[in-house]
């Protein structure tokens, strides 16, 4: 049995710009799902092996998403570049 796929915070960032729209929290775990795998497990430079629950958490903690009625968008003045 393979490891399950580990995809970086900025993979997931990076998908949501591209989106150019914003998603509601639901929708958006269907996307992760649909681009990168229902088994995948995400990570960023300071944690890993998060679901994908775990990573939309752990990004809007740390103010990388703006969130408005119309659903989620990444915050592009906060998304690290390196």
């Amino acid at each position: 049995m393979q490891p399950p796929t580990q995809i970086h915070g900025h993979d997931v960032l990076d998908f949501m710009i591209a989106a150019k729209m914003p998603f509601a929290r639901a929708t958006l775990l269907e996307a992760m799902s649909a681009k990168f795998g229902a088994a995948a497990r995400y990570h960023t430079c300071s944690a890993d092996n998060m679901t994908a629950e775990q990573l939309i958490d752990f990004l809007a903690q740390r103010g990388k998403f703006k969130v408005s009625p119309a659903g989620i968008t990444v915050d592009t003045g906060r998304v690290c570049q390196h």
